[in-house]
């Protein structure tokens, strides 16, 4: 049966029994008064069910003829370049009910709405049964709405079940029906109703679930889809195929029962094997992790709402080609890595100029199409010995300690609760007096645990706070250690501040938000602040630095001045590398998802500098050498 002899068929029908009598509407005191009366069959006997109330102030549902969905935000790079787009209420792509295949446009029906043909609006048999249900739960329980009742609650109404929002999508729907066509109506609600992973309208939707556009779904689709309109993510496919699997059996057996498909054809859709398409949030995005951060700042600043529906039009910190590259250098170490027993291992890489803390790249994870987990951003992980630094500077900044400060890497215990802390290095041993210089190059856990304690953990946390990294601490003795989780955008943040002696400002991936008109609404022109004391930041930087020339990060040596910290974990399930030239700062993490071991032996310094030093090396091919300004630049502190 075709889309056209099925909605001739229903459009030829009488309405329902009762829908004039519900229709009644009326001008009373130059405002409109509807008067609705429900009747529900099982309760005639029971007496009437009144209600009226008064919807001067409804929309007026006459500007849906002029309706376009919300505007699109486009996302570009630094250079102009379009990355992405995101449409009114995520992807959407309005298509003509023409384009849809008939065998959808049945299941939602048959689902939703089977009297959608003969009634004007509201549907006495729905609206009946809803009335039983919820007079005896005492409550909303039951919509009743008919495919118009949706639509309206969707473009003007809020979704909480009230019976006041009940009436109101009746008298809009009935309203609604006056100026628009059935076919109007139908076409306008499946490309606006939502189906699950920020999917809105039926064409973004099919090409998600199934990779195919609408006009060419299949039966057996079309009723899974049907079945997710309810509780999209609840029902989906890529959630539970139990569950998709069960709904399609509702929906093709209420297409039976109706006569709207063979048994045969009942019989052939449930066999039919479903090939799912992929979740796609960022359809069209060049680069998803940059999109995926962007979308987060964007959210945060002014609302998810803004973002989806805003039209805004969004100039990024990162160079295409830059990212392009970072990305390559991710995933030729990801397979490198594998080579050498890293199995499941994920990176991520953030590059950030020190100068405006503007990011630079911006790398979430190994393949942002088999996970859109930005791992740059949302990962939090512990930094091990890539800590240590901010302990460091924070007993720089009290003036009564330099690189050259002798502390002692001997035996230490602490009490911890109602038992004891003893802290060790490593490997295991003891190394006795040294300077703070040595201590940190050679990642020496003891030292770093003594100078916390001499100068107050409550020091370490305002520092890392100072820092931007905003993760729950405790000034707890392991503290600098790294026991806590960070995000690999904050670690370079921090690293950053520390480059530009103190000078800091809010680390972004974003330059300037305009709205379609031109207007800004977010202009992040750098305006950095001096938030360390410089001759500290300085002095932190200058001890890093010989991390790579003579200590634990050797491997991530590139032939010109630049500070670091490696970062390994006691049980090796996060390794890391930090660092930065005058001009860049890159923070590189490896680590699994699922929080195991990486290997036996995996280290900051044996596997993650070679990938700084890889993707640094790149990223410096054509830029000038610059050195680091000495401590001996600036005024030391007063003890």
């Amino acid at each position: 049966m075709s889309s056209r002899t099925f909605e001739e068929k229903q459009s030829q029908g009488s309405p329902s029994s009762g829908v004039e009598f519900l229709k009644g509407v009326g001008q009373v005191a130059g405002g409109t008064l509807l008067s609705i009366t429900m009747l529900a069959s099982s309760i005639v006997a029971g007496g009437l069910v009144g209600l009226a109330i008064s919807f001067r102030n409804l929309p007026d549902v006459r500007q849906l003829r002029n309706f376009f969905p919300s505007e699109t935000t486009y996302i570009y790079d630094i250079k102009g370049k379009l990355l992405a787009s995101i449409h009114g209420e995520a992807n959407r792509e309005v298509v003509s009910l023409d384009k849809i295949s008939p065998h959808l446009k049945r299941a939602v029906l048959a689902s939703e709405d089977s009297d959608f043909y003969f009634h004007h609006g509201i549907n006495p048999k729905g609206v009946g049964r809803a009335v039983v249900t919820n007079w005896v739960a005492g409550g909303v329980r039951e919509g009743g709405s008919t495919i118009t009742m949706q639509l309206v609650k969707n473009l003007f109404l809020s979704h909480r079940r009230e019976f006041t929002r009940k009436i109101a999508e009746a008298v809009l729907a009935i309203r609604l029906e006056q100026i628009l066509t059935k076919d109007q109506v139908l076409e306008m609600y499946l490309n606006q109703v939502y189906w699950g992973h920020n999917n809105y309208g039926v064409q973004t939707a099919a090409r998600s679930y199934f990779n195919k556009s609408a006009e060419y779904l299949t039966l057996g689709e079309s009723a899974m889809m049907a079945g997710l309109i309810q509780a999209p993510e609840e029902f989906s496919p890529f959630v539970s195929m139990e569950k998709a699997k069960y709904q399609q059996k509702e929906v093709l057996g209420r297409m039976l029962t109706l006569g709207w498909i063979t048994q045969k054809e009942y019989d052939d859709a449930l066999k039919e094997k479903i090939k799912l398409g992929r979740i796609r949030s960022f359809q069209g995005s060049a680069l998803p992790y940059v999109t995926n951060a962007v979308s987060q700042e964007l959210a945060r600043k002014f609302g998810r709402e803004a973002l989806l529906k805003g039209g805004m039009r969004v100039q990024t910190t990162v160079d295409a080609k830059f990212q392009a590259m970072a990305e390559d250098t991710v995933r030729k170490w990801h397979k490198k890595l594998l080579g050498q027993g890293l199995s499941k291992n994920q990176i991520a890489l953030v590059a950030i100029d020190p100068r405006t803390h503007y990011v630079k790249a911006l790398v979430g994870g190994v393949d942002s199409k088999t996970s859109e987990f930005n791992r740059a951003t949302q990962a939090y992980r512990q930094p091990g010995s890539a800590f240590k630094p901010f302990v460091y500077y924070a007993a720089f900044a009290t003036g009564k300690y330099d690189p050259e400060t002798i502390v002692y890497d001997t035996p230490v215990s602490y009490r911890d609760g109602s038992g004891w802390y003893s802290p060790r290095n490593y490997d295991g041993g003891y190394g006795g007096a040294m300077s703070i210089r040595t201590a940190l190059k050679l990642s020496r856990n003891v030292p770093v645990i003594k100078i916390g304690k001499a100068i107050g953990m409550n020091k370490v946390v305002e520092t890392c706070r100072t820092l931007g990294i905003m993760s729950p601490m405790e000034p707890v003795t392991s503290l600098p250690l790294g026991a806590i989780g960070v995000t690999p955008l904050e670690m370079a943040g921090a690293y950053a501040t520390f480059a530009n002696y103190g000078w800091q400002s809010p680390t972004t991936v974003i330059v300037r938000v305009t709205d379609s008109s031109g207007n800004v609404l977010l202009d992040n022109t750098p305006k950095p602040q001096l938030v360390l004391e410089p001759w500290a930041a300085a002095a932190t930087i200058n001890v890093m630095q010989s991390v790579i020339t003579d200590g634990t990060g050797k491997n991530a040596a590139i032939g010109r001045p630049a500070a670091g910290k490696t970062g390994t974990t006691s049980s090796e399930k996060d390794i890391w590398f930090v660092g930065t030239v005058p001009q860049l700062t890159t923070a590189v993490w490896v680590g699994r998802d699922d929080n195991r071991q990486l290997a036996t032996g995996a280290t900051g310094g044996t596997m993650v500098a070679p990938i700084w030093r890889d993707f640094m090396l790149q990223a410096l091919k054509n830029q000038p050498v610059e050195y680091f300004k000495p401590p001996s630049k600036f005024p030391r502190p007063k003890k």
